[in-house]
């Protein structure tokens, strides 16, 4: 498609811009350190960016689905690929810093490794990254605002496509931003060399 609708460029510079952030998270990060974890319920960086990774994969697994019964369907484009109100309204309670009501456990499915390395998490977050890229070039001709699919995380509710990938790089900011927390604590507590701060 030659055309790359705006909406759809914007969550292709989000993408671009959560990896460089967590390019620039593991700079210079020894992997000690990186998978260091402030206690006992508390997640490592490598844990953080396992979990935006496995969180990736879960949702497109439901999105491919109802991509690809739309496509059968001739399901495309009728407007931008934007969230409902409520779809906007959950995305917008994932961004950083978590509000305490909005905090919850991670369900099974998407916890993260108990001891990923800080380089094997790195490259399964890249690898997410391009899927989710790779899934929006080839859909980004159906109506991502109007079809549906069901939340795999949340039974019984259902959001539409471009929900979905909103929700995706608001949890992806999310998780960045609590791994951020995490080196800084691991320098603070004498865990890292003060320059990881």
């Amino acid at each position: 498609m030659s055309e790359l609708f705006a909406e759809i460029a914007d969550l292709h510079d989000q993408l671009d811009a959560a990896e460089r952030d967590a390019l620039l998270l593991v700079e210079d990060l020894p992997e000690a350190q990186g998978c260091w974890r402030p206690g006992p319920d508390s997640w490592s960086v490598a844990q953080c960016l396992d979990h935006i990774a496995v969180t990736n994969q879960v949702y497109l697994g439901a999105m491919k689905e109802a991509a690809m019964r739309a496509r059968e369907a001739g399901r495309f484009r009728q407007r931008p690929a934007l969230p409902g109100r409520v779809g906007r309204w959950f995305a917008a309670n994932l961004e950083p810093p978590v509000k305490a009501f909005f905090k919850v456990k991670a369900p099974r499915n998407i916890k993260p490794g108990n001891s990923p390395s800080l380089m094997d998490a790195l490259a399964t977050f890249l690898k997410s990254q391009d899927e989710v890229r790779a899934y929006l070039r080839a859909n980004s001709d159906l109506d991502l605002a109007d079809i549906r699919f069901a939340n795999p995380l949340l039974r019984g509710i259902r959001f539409s496509l471009a929900t979905g990938l909103h929700v995706i790089t608001a949890h992806e900011r999310r998780h960045l931003w609590q791994a951020w927390g995490v080196r800084r604590a691991a320098s603070l507590s004498g865990h890292a060399p003060a320059s990881l701060a």
